[in-house]
């Protein structure tokens, strides 16, 4: 099978584009985070190895047609300041998901609202996507917020929808349709 191609895409003052060994600063400060580990599959208080193993996974997720993940860049230091994937786990029936993190001292500054609005306009022009779902815990505000800026309609609650630090908790499902 031919590895799908990433492109970069332009996010206003911020770039996507694929992982590189040069954001292992960004993963481990992810790593310390107290809910990004248990939301992603950024490994908790990652050791060297840990990290180049995570970058490494990103760019795998290319090879099995399971996504795209880039890396949130500055547009003009192209410092990563976090990460957004559109994941390709249904996309037989024409859906994708997606999902983000930004590193903590990144946060309230637009930089989800960016990513996500330049991810999605990519996304959902592609022939195979005819929805894109995303989902956000209640308390996540600023999340949920930043869903509902790029245009994604809130369709409900999810109770009980999937188990994060090995509790179940709720998730806001969220979706923008073709």
């Amino acid at each position: 099978m031919v590895p799908l191609i990433q492109p970069a895409l332009d996010a206003s003052e911020y770039r996507l584009r694929p992982f590189t060994l040069q954001d292992a600063g960004l993963v481990r400060q992810a790593s310390l985070d107290p809910l990004i580990p248990l939301i992603t599959t950024v490994p908790a208080n990652a050791a060297d190895e840990e990290i180049v193993d995570y970058i490494g996974r990103q760019h795998q997720r290319l090879v099995t047609h399971s996504g795209y993940s880039f890396a949130i860049a500055d547009a003009k230091t192209d410092q990563a300041v976090g990460q957004i994937g559109l994941w390709l786990k249904n996309i037989d029936q024409g859906r994708g998901s997606v999902g983000y993190w930004v590193g903590a001292a990144h946060r309230n500054k637009g930089i989800v609202s960016s990513a996500l609005d330049a991810l999605s306009t990519w996304a959902i022009a592609r022939r195979d996507i005819h929805r894109l779902e995303l989902y956000v815990e209640p308390w996540n505000e600023g999340s949920w917020r930043a869903a509902e800026r790029c245009g994604y309609t809130r369709e409900g609650l999810l109770r009980s929808w999937q188990e994060v630090g090995g509790l179940r908790k709720d998730m806001y499902m969220y979706s923008r349709l073709k």
